[in-house]
């Protein structure tokens, strides 16, 4: 009789011990898991922090695809400003308003008008000036929405902290309320807690690489449209020599 009882006690202790409950915990302590079992603030900073990455890949995707297409206008606008004579022949292959070699060109045309028969060096430093005042416009068109991927990556971490902080604080409280210091019970707590953590640094991770990348992309895109001004300076420079070769050669004949 009593072995048929230390029998059946231990079939109920291997039925309701840790290989038994192993499953249900597994379940329960998932990632998916311990976010429906987290406080609504640690929530709100988890979906904030799952927000700021979608965000970062979206800007990444919108960014590339705009600075290759950039780029690729930008190269052959450079090949057309090299193999042109003067700013006559570049103004009229080069049209395309989305191409920041045709504001250059338009903004040389119109230093040209309003500068008739002022002096050419005069000319040359006012068409410079709007010129660098394009780059510098291009340039922050061309950095929009970086910003936001640089706040990601210096907050993001923080953030996530401050979720952490708050779910083990909810987890020292429960503690306080049930009188336990079992580590089934706390454990459970303390992982949703640090499971903000782990999201913050997923989300500021690739938003510093990928802020970064573009950062260096974004510095070769605008060297392109620093070389377009510089050769539309040479065409301007070159025309201008035109024009002032033109009453000598009157004189000597």
């Amino acid at each position: 009789m009593n072995k048929r009882i230390l029998v059946g006690s231990a079939a109920v202790l291997l039925l309701t011990g840790p290989a038994f409950s192993e499953p249900m915990a597994g379940h329960a302590l998932s990632p998916w898991g311990m976010f429906l079992a987290a406080d609504w603030v640690v929530k709100t900073v988890m979906l904030g922090l799952a927000g700021a990455s979608v965000a970062t890949w979206t800007i990444f995707i919108a960014k590339l695809l705009e600075l290759s297409t950039a780029k690729r206008r930008m190269a052959a606008s450079l090949a057309v400003l090299d193999a042109s004579r003067g700013l006559g022949e570049a103004t009229s292959r080069l049209e395309d308003p989305r191409d920041p070699a045709t504001a250059l060109l338009r903004a040389v045309d119109e230093e040209l008008e309003q500068s008739v028969d002022l002096p050419a060096d005069g000319i040359k430093e006012r068409a410079a000036s709007r010129l660098e005042r394009i780059e510098a416009a291009v340039a922050r068109g061309t950095a929009r929405g970086t910003g936001v991927l640089a706040s990601i990556g210096a907050t993001a971490p923080f953030v996530g902290l401050f979720g952490t902080v708050w779910g083990i604080m909810n987890s020292f409280i429960g503690i306080a309320e049930t009188q336990t210091t079992n580590l089934a019970v706390v454990a459970p707590g303390i992982a949703e807690a640090l499971l903000a953590t782990a999201i913050g640094l997923v989300a500021a991770i690739p938003a510093v690489l990928v802020y970064n990348a573009l950062t260096r992309a974004i510095g070769g895109y605008r060297a392109q449209v620093g070389d377009a001004a510089a050769a539309v300076l040479r065409l301007l420079s070159r025309d201008l020599d035109r024009r002032g070769s033109k009453p000598r050669l009157r004189v000597a004949e």
